[in-house]
């Protein structure tokens, strides 16, 4: 884990943050493909001053981006405390098993210790529930709903 690092993710980061997503939204993580504008939005947000999101990037030792992470800010109403949903979380293929996320869940913790810390799981993705118990997330009784703004 030594050759890895986290950082805040900032805007010279944005071509490889956008690369990286364009995979983890095609792949079966993610409900929607996103798009070019979703991509742009999200890390224009997480690199501005926007209140309601931020965002991490994993590094190899030679500061190359292996993966990313972003989160959001909200509060939760159900716990009556502020809420930090980690909405991404992807990391290369050649960098997974080597304690990265940990690092995140960690960060997360110590940054936001008196917040919820919420995600979503892909129920087939085994490898990745594993580790988000091992960090002491555990599964809730019920399904998330959706209703999106319509175009304009």
């Amino acid at each position: 884990m030594s050759n890895y690092s986290l950082r805040p993710m900032e805007a010279p980061d944005k071509a490889e943050v956008i690369r990286m997503m364009r995979g983890f939204y095609a792949s079966e993580a993610v409900h929607t493909n996103g798009s070019e504008e979703v991509f742009n939005n999200d890390v224009d947000a997480c690199v501005s001053d926007n209140p309601f999101a931020s965002g991490y990037v994993f590094t190899r030792e030679d500061g190359s981006i292996c993966g990313y992470s972003m989160l959001a800010h909200s509060y939760s109403t159900e716990y009556g405390r502020p809420a930090i949903w980690i909405e991404d979380l992807f990391i290369e293929e050649d960098a997974r098993s080597k304690g990265l996320s940990d690092m995140l869940f960690n960060l997360v913790k110590q940054k936001y210790p008196d917040h919820v810390h919420r995600l979503e799981i892909e129920e087939t993705n085994l490898r990745a529930i594993r580790t988000y118990k091992k960090n002491g997330f555990t599964t809730l009784p019920y399904a998330e709903m959706i209703r999106e703004p319509e175009d304009k």
